[in-house]
């Protein structure tokens, strides 16, 4: 049996039980993959030491590396004493590569990522113990802000067609998956590369109507600038379309968004929130902010300090800037590492206020827990909930809200 090591996103999660399914129909016994991240240069390091570690535990298992990191720095991977194979993202989604791994197959098979023009699109039963089901709908990005090298990993854009992505969210509800992700690495890019060029919006509509029996359906996070009409049609007309969106924001200063090369300025983050929260009063928000960026100073870092107010956020990913060799942010003028460790602990703990704030807001009402494990939930707007007695994991459970820990809800079945 095939044991695989996940990093990174919701994404890399699906990509895992996608090969998990591959290695297992090839036949391949006694392996072991690393599904790495190369986000930052941190995640890299993690999935080394990681790579290290396995290999000390399991002295004889056939050791596989795959992922971003591995598509962006194979040769790295590859003189690993430790590691027997390295494949690439494009090769890691494919029946053959497994069948030639199952037959002996080794070194490094990493294809060029930006040949690819078709995300892959394999069926899948849901996503190992999860509670709720995670669906591929795009796969790239064709962006290229200055920090980041997700693009040299995944490829440029490329998407899933409808027909493909309901008949597969279909299958899974059929499972008995109460709650569906949409995931993807540019999510609002979907549908540009398709005939008719769709839109995200268009892609959700269709979903909630050719799938009635779906209960809940969940976007992962989006770029708010490109979020088109219909999408926020979906937003205030469909309430099976959960009430929570991660934002990528990154950061809240004009001149910062500008370095980075982003599609959006402080205020266009301000008015997408107050324009969603207007539609639909209960949304909530997430969103992605980088610490530390190359030339930020402590006004620039206050203004994006200043955004989780001004923007209502309350669950924030919070990234210490992490320096990528081979993009332009990596040739800018470098922020101390002190400053960038104490702005994203600052950032961390503001947002840690706004998520006590929100858990308490919520005293005394009831919600609908899809339950992830027998005690621990979370309500649609994504707010952690333990319960107090054992319920059935993926069911959708009505719960009272009695109180709260600063962390998470504590609640009682209705």
């Amino acid at each position: 049996m095939t044991r695989i090591s996940t990093h990174g996103c919701r994404l890399n999660a699906y990509d895992s039980e996608v090969m998990g399914k591959l290695a297992g129909q090839a036949g391949l016994d006694d392996a072991i993959v690393v599904n790495t991240c190369a986000v930052t240069a941190r995640a890299v390091r993690k999935a080394v030491q990681d790579i290290r570690q396995l290999r000390r535990q399991n002295p004889e298992a056939r050791l596989i590396v795959t992922g971003c990191a591995a598509q962006t720095e194979p040769a790295r991977f590859a003189k690993m004493p430790e590691v027997n194979a390295v494949i690439g993202n494009a090769e890691k989604m494919r029946a053959e590569t497994w069948r030639g791994l199952a037959g002996g197959s080794g070194g490094t098979q990493v294809s060029d990522i930006m040949a690819e023009t078709a995300a892959p699109a394999p069926q899948i039963d849901g996503l190992g113990t999860r509670a709720r089901a995670y669906v591929q709908v795009q796969n790239g990005c064709d962006h290229r802000c200055t920090f980041c090298i997700i693009p040299y990993g995944r490829g440029n854009s490329r998407s899933v067609p409808v027909r493909t992505v309901i008949d597969q969210i279909a299958r899974l509800v059929d499972r008995g998956f109460n709650e569906v992700v949409l995931t993807g690495v540019d999510m609002t890019s979907w549908g540009a590369d398709l005939s008719e060029t769709p839109r995200l919006g268009d892609l959700v509509q269709a979903i909630l109507k050719s799938v009635p029996d779906l209960p809940r359906l969940r976007i992962s996070s989006i770029d708010s600038i490109e979020v088109d009409p219909a999408l926020l049609e979906a937003i205030a007309t469909q309430p099976r379309l959960m009430p929570h969106l991660h934002l990528s924001l990154q950061s809240g200063d004009d001149m910062i968004l500008k370095r980075m090369k982003r599609r959006h300025l402080r205020d266009d983050a301000i008015a997408f929130c107050e324009q969603a929260r207007t539609l639909r009063p209960d949304i909530t928000f997430g969103a992605d902010l980088i610490a530390g960026f190359p030339t930020e100073t402590e006004a620039m870092f206050e203004n994006s300090q200043k955004l989780i107010a001004d923007c209502g956020l309350t669950w924030l990913h919070v990234f210490p800037y992490s320096q990528r060799p081979g993009t332009p942010a990596a040739r800018m003028p470098q922020v101390d590492r002190a400053a960038i460790k104490d702005r994203a602990a600052r950032l961390r703990a503001a947002g840690d206020s706004a998520v006590t704030g929100y858990l308490a807001s919520l005293a005394g009402t009831e919600q609908a827990v899809l339950m992830e494990s027998a005690t621990k939930g979370r309500t649609a707007h994504f707010a952690e909930v333990s319960l107090a007695a054992p319920q059935i994991r993926g069911a959708i459970v009505r719960t009272r809200i009695t109180g709260q820990d600063g962390v998470t809800l504590l609640g009682e079945a209705a």
